[in-house]
């Protein structure tokens, strides 16, 4: 099957599990058990599938977070609350999150259930072997209602796909802050002023990491995406592709399509009724 099929599906599947990032009531409910509103919110949050984890296992499997601004919140959040609790209220964020945004009538169509039984179906095939975020999140219980399935759906195939980019990062000789440099040069991601405020990195890290980017040869002067950096970002991303091509070779190209097709509706739904903030779109 063509390997840019699963990227498309991915790209349409997971900004359902994404959402929940940006959405009020998550924030809410980890507010509810004591836990600091931002970093330490979605740390807890993220992690909690991981158990008990320290900073350092956090950095690791996150990748572009500095580890001094994950170390400040973790593992401080574990002495506030516990990842069961986190897992309990992440859920009842992910419900009230996809209700306002999708509407108790889509919710309740066949064509949500269908969405939830293709995107399970998809995960069937993934593996978790050197995915930690991924197969932390496999052990946890399926939900009934078709939206929150759908969910979890979306958060496993998220995670596969993410812990195999990293690994083609690694192999591309990017650190955590020089990938995320080198997306910001392509003006299509969020902006430098975004990316160093939620990950933790300073203006002065920022330029260093640019100055390690243009000696590579990967950004010019003006700090704008080279050939040679776009090429490096293609090949990263070709064997993102290639380790997270399991999922939808499993479905086939039908299914996968039909899946793409309905995830990508409730998606423009999603973005339509705000789900995401206009400042991680653009460069700067």
């Amino acid at each position: 099957m063509d390997m840019t099929a699963g990227r498309r599906c991915h790209n349409a599947v997971s900004p359902l599990h994404g959402a929940t990032y940006f959405a009020p009531e998550p924030a809410d409910e980890f507010a509810a058990l004591g836990l600091e509103r931002g970093a330490m919110s979605y740390f807890a949050g993220r992690a909690a599938p991981l158990g008990t984890v320290g900073a350092g296992t956090v950095t690791a499997t996150f990748y572009n977070f500095n580890h001094e601004h994950v170390a400040r919140h973790i593992p401080a959040a574990w002495t506030v609350t516990t990842p069961e609790a986190v897992l309990a209220a992440r859920l009842r964020g992910a419900d009230g999150t996809l209700r306002r945004l999708l509407g108790q009538e889509t919710l309740a169509s066949k064509e949500m259930a269908e969405t939830a039984q293709l995107a399970l179906r998809a995960t069937e095939a993934c593996r978790r072997e050197a995915r930690p975020l991924y197969a932390a999140n496999a052990g946890l219980p399926v939900p009934e209602e078709p939206h929150l399935a759908l969910w979890h759906a979306a958060t496993l195939l998220r995670e596969h796909r993410g812990d195999g980019h990293l690994a083609a990062l690694t192999v591309a000789g990017l650190s955590g802050i020089e990938a995320l440099v080198l997306h910001n040069a392509t003006g299509k991601a969020a902006t430098s002023a975004t990316f160093m405020r939620t990950r933790g990195w300073s203006a002065e890290q920022w330029a260093a990491a640019r100055d390690r980017l243009r000696e590579r040869g990967l950004v010019d002067g003006a700090g704008d995406l080279t050939e040679a950096g776009a090429a490096l970002r293609g090949e990263a991303e070709a064997l993102t592709d290639r380790l997270d091509a399991a999922p939808y070779d499993h479905l086939g190209p039908a299914a996968t399509a039909r899946l793409t097709e309905l995830a990508d509706a409730f998606t423009r739904t999603a973005r339509a009724a705000g789900a995401f903030p206009t400042q991680f779109l653009g460069k700067g």
